[in-house]
């Protein structure tokens, strides 16, 4: 990536003509010696919303020469500086302004597709001699305890670098002011400073890991507290540790294709121990990762074995209770019989009818008062042999 081919001027080609914005056409020449006859202004075209534009600097060895207004100076400034180096930072760049940097650069219009879009996996593609990044960034944030990711699309050539980021991370402004800070560094070209970026994302990665492990360790204790909203938090963290795992898996690969071609791009050795460096720290990363993917795995599967034991618990509680129930009921129906027969029978003898024999009948009390014993009894000695008493 060292090799820097001029992609302005051929050898045998004039100066390149000035870029002009849509709506100006060039300039002809006279003809005849006489003036062109005066024309109407053309009417001014709508300029790109400059909003997007963060910051656009270039640089030659490594220092800040000029820092540009708008993408067309950058463009003009860039063509003035032969051994110049244009850094643009772009948050969701208007379309126009894509095309534009496109239409200068040379930037293959699949790529720049792309970083319309957004939503891209990370990965890194190489369009004749421009490299072409997509990196995806990520912060935790303490009050809400969740992960946020954002987007970012590179574009590296021999004599520029094109950020375009999507969302809130990574902040960009701190590797500007750390690579304008070494100049030796940032002389080395575009590469450099991608690989800046690619440290800055990577080093970021590092308070989402340790707020992922404080999570964990906070959902660990609830649930063997039992807390019952512990099953939602850990479904969310395992969807943010997907999300994680697709920004950091592909990282591995991306920085070994890097590495694999040292050689054939001629990379510093200042820049490939660099390289290096940051390839062991996403390594590291993507490990962590996913580990906290098995652990959260095993936890909600503790989880899911505590809350089936405490279930289990819970229906055994309620049909033991049940049982002393039907065993009180037992009791209660059981007296209620043996009562019910003496009942029955003062019921009956006590209703005043003349008609009624027994009434006469000298052994009629004792009758029936024995008639009320036999019948308790019996009915006592029948419950207590099916242990209902």
């Amino acid at each position: 990536m060292s090799e820097r081919p001029d992609r302005r001027t051929p050898p045998s080609a004039a100066k390149r003509p000035v870029w002009r914005r849509p709506g100006h056409p060039a300039a002809t020449p006279p003809t005849g010696g006489q003036p062109p006859a005066p024309q109407p202004a053309p009417a001014a075209p709508t300029p790109p919303d400059h909003r997007s534009v963060i910051d656009s600097a270039v640089y030659r060895d490594g220092r800040r020469v000029a820092s540009p207004a708008t993408l067309a100076d950058t463009f003009r400034l860039l063509r003035e500086e032969p051994d110049g180096m244009a850094w643009i930072g772009l948050h969701r760049p208007t379309e126009l302004e894509l095309h534009s940097l496109a239409a200068e650069f040379n930037l293959h219009e699949l790529a720049v597709e792309d970083a319309l879009e957004a939503h891209q996996r990370p990965k890194l593609e190489r369009y004749g001699d421009t490299l072409f990044v997509v990196l995806r960034a990520a912060r935790y944030l303490d009050a809400q305890e969740e992960v946020e990711f954002g987007e970012l699309h590179i574009f590296v050539g021999p004599d520029f670098l094109i950020t375009v980021r999507h969302g809130g991370a990574p902040d960009l402004s701190s590797v500007r002011r750390r690579m304008e800070g070494t100049p030796e560094l940032l002389s080395l070209g575009p590469e450099a400073a991608l690989y800046a970026i690619l440290d800055t994302v990577v080093d970021g990665y590092a308070p989402v890991v340790e707020g992922v492990q404080t999570d964990i360790d906070e959902i660990e204790t609830e649930v063997f507290r039992g807390d019952p909203a512990v099953s939602r938090r850990i479904y969310e963290l395992s969807r943010e540790m997907v999300e994680f795992q697709r920004a950091t898996r592909p990282l591995v690969g991306m920085l070994h294709a890097l590495m694999a071609g040292f050689a054939k791009y001629g990379t510093d050795e200042e820049l490939q121990r660099y390289l290096r460096d940051v390839a062991d720290h996403v390594t590291h990363t993507s490990e962590r990762v996913d580990g906290f993917r098995q652990a959260l795995t095993e936890i909600l599967t503790v989880n899911a074995t505590l809350v089936s034991q405490q279930q289990n618990a819970e229906m055994r509680a309620l049909a033991e209770a049940g049982f002393e129930q039907n065993e009180e009921i037992k009791k209660i129906s059981s007296w209620a019989a043996i009562l019910f027969a003496p009942t029955l029978v003062g019921t009956i003898y006590g209703m005043n009818f003349q008609d009624m024999p027994e009434l006469k009948w000298a052994g009629g009390y004792p009758f029936a008062i024995l008639l009320m014993a036999v019948v308790c009894v019996s009915l006592y000695v029948i419950f207590k042999k099916r242990d209902w008493l």
